[in-house]
């Protein structure tokens, strides 16, 4: 009669007003269903990123302090006077991991640039250098390499680590908003209808206790996440590159192990600086002409600086001080790996794993007593793909396969552009992230390695600890072994190099 209303496909249903009742009921234990489901994903995206960031985070924390406590007990007041430039080598790094926008290569030639500048100056006190002069200079860096190897390798590792390291830490957030914005689903009026057909017209039917079929459930999930389905691919290829960069991380890109020693790098280009000064000053006045002289008081004042108390000690590798609420880069990303593997398919996965729930159909029992769409029978169709092409046939629901879901779309788009910066992280090259949305790599001139080339080949080696040693009696490597008999001139020298108080840029 007039009281009745079809409820699809030529099934008498329920009245107009229990359908309408049933209709909403449908879709909000749709929706239940898929966020019940993704929240545990996202959930765990959240966290990690949280993790990852706030990690990275107290590791400059730590270097930056860990640098400053031993040049102030190696070199005192000289040091705390003059420590502008090492502040603002980390104030950058910082500004760099936090999305900033920090050419990495540049910044630190930028640093080496400057503490040049102030070391030519100490290791030659009895002359004037213009600002013209200096800037002929810096021209011989690359030949002369007045700091030895030190800044080609930083600059490397340096660049790798924190390309990595951001990079990682963002595809964890484009994870966490991928899957958030997914799981809002919202389905149209043939998938209500469809929804409605299986969770509710069996109850109309006086079938209250009759489940849907598995088979009958996955068909009109496979219509209603037609659209999700087709995500599947794109966010596979993105999980494969998060794990490759996850590799990366415990090897050659380690931040951990680019970050900790870092004082002690940089003081060992110093002392490379204060070994080859004549040597480099000789090259240096050929090519750029003998600077004028200072009248001697000026000098003497210069070099009679004193206070040098204590020399770097020897830096144990195997020293892996933790950070962050007690963890460490290794945990971090063994933990994140494992998570990041059951992460796969999950789109793809969705319609079954819905329909698992018992709540849901019957599963994979009971095959001949379920509700098949009309009667409690056994379902006879046959499951359709995933994707939203694969629709055209689906038994259950109407999917126009002309109109994909923009937003999910745009999800797409952006797992896609983060791979990119992924793969470009893998290889070791500068990334940029002004706008995650852009379809292009924002690649920078940022220092990188080819695939074959990124081996731990370029980590700075240690010397042999002779004693007990903490954190905080880290070391210089090999060479640092050698120069432990340097002369009481060159001692002097790592006075002078902290010695100028008023000439820092």
């Amino acid at each position: 009669g007039d009281h009745l209303k079809v409820c699809s496909q030529g099934y008498t249903c329920c009245s107009q007003e229990m359908e309408e009742k049933y209709s909403q009921q449908s879709k909000h234990d749709f929706r239940n269903a898929v966020v019940e489901l993704s929240n545990h994903l996202q959930t765990m995206f959240s966290s990690r990123y949280k993790k990852f960031d706030e990690f990275f985070k107290e590791l400059l924390e730590n270097a930056e302090k860990s640098l400053n406590d031993m040049f102030v007990r190696t070199y005192g007041r000289l040091y705390m006077q003059n420590s502008e430039l090492f502040k603002d080598l980390f104030v950058e790094l910082k500004r760099y991991y936090v999305g900033g926008n920090v050419n990495l290569e540049e910044m630190l030639n930028e640093f080496w640039a400057r503490l040049l500048e102030r070391m030519f100056r100490l290791v030659n006190p009895q002359y004037h250098f213009t600002d013209e002069y200096l800037e002929c200079v810096s021209k011989y860096t690359e030949q002369l390499k007045p700091f030895g190897d030190v800044p080609r390798k930083l600059k490397l590792q340096v660049t790798r680590a924190f390309v990595a390291a951001r990079t990682f830490a963002q595809g964890l957030a484009v994870a966490r908003d991928v899957v958030s914005k997914v799981s809002a689903v919202n389905p149209t009026p043939q998938g209500t209808r469809a929804l409605l057909k299986m969770m509710y017209c069996p109850h109309c039917r006086g079938l209250v206790s009759v489940k849907p079929c598995y088979n009958y459930c996955f068909n009109v999930m496979r219509g209603c996440l037609a659209n999700q389905g087709d995500l599947d691919t794109e966010w596979n290829i993105f999980i494969d590159s998060m794990l490759l960069v996850a590799e990366r991380l415990e090897g050659p890109f380690n931040i951990e192990s680019v970050m900790d020693p870092i004082d002690v790098k940089i003081s060992d280009a110093i002392m490379n600086m204060q070994e080859n000064s004549m040597q480099v000053s000789q090259k240096v006045f050929q090519g750029c002409g003998q600077p004028k002289t200072l009248a001697q008081g000026r000098t003497a004042r210069s070099v009679s600086e004193s206070g040098f108390s204590a020399r770097f000690r020897p830096y144990n590798p195997e020293e892996r001080p933790t950070t962050a609420d007690g963890t460490s880069l290794d945990r971090l990303v063994t933990d994140v790996k494992e998570k990041l593997k059951q992460a796969k398919k999950f789109w793809s996965s969705l319609p079954g794993n819905i329909c698992n729930d018992e709540k849901m159909s019957v599963g994979t029992v009971n095959e001949n007593e379920c509700w098949n769409g009309s009667a409690k029978s056994r379902y006879d169709f046959a499951v359709t793909g995933n994707g939203l092409a694969s629709q055209v046939n689906n038994p259950e629901v109407e999917v126009d396969i002309t109109k994909p879901d923009m937003v999910i779309r745009r999800q797409i788009m952006a797992l896609r552009v983060m791979t990119n910066k992924l793969k470009n992280a893998y290889s070791g090259n500068d990334v940029d992230f002004i706008d995650i949305s852009e379809e292009s790599s924002g690649e920078e001139s940022g220092s990188g390695c080819e695939l074959q080339q990124c081996s731990p080949e370029f980590e700075f080696n240690a010397t042999e600890v002779t004693g007990n040693s903490n954190k905080s009696d880290k070391n210089v490597n090999t060479s640092a072994a050698a120069r432990s008999g340097l002369s009481q001139a060159a001692l002097l020298f790592s006075v002078l190099f902290l010695a100028m108080q008023r000439q820092w840029r």
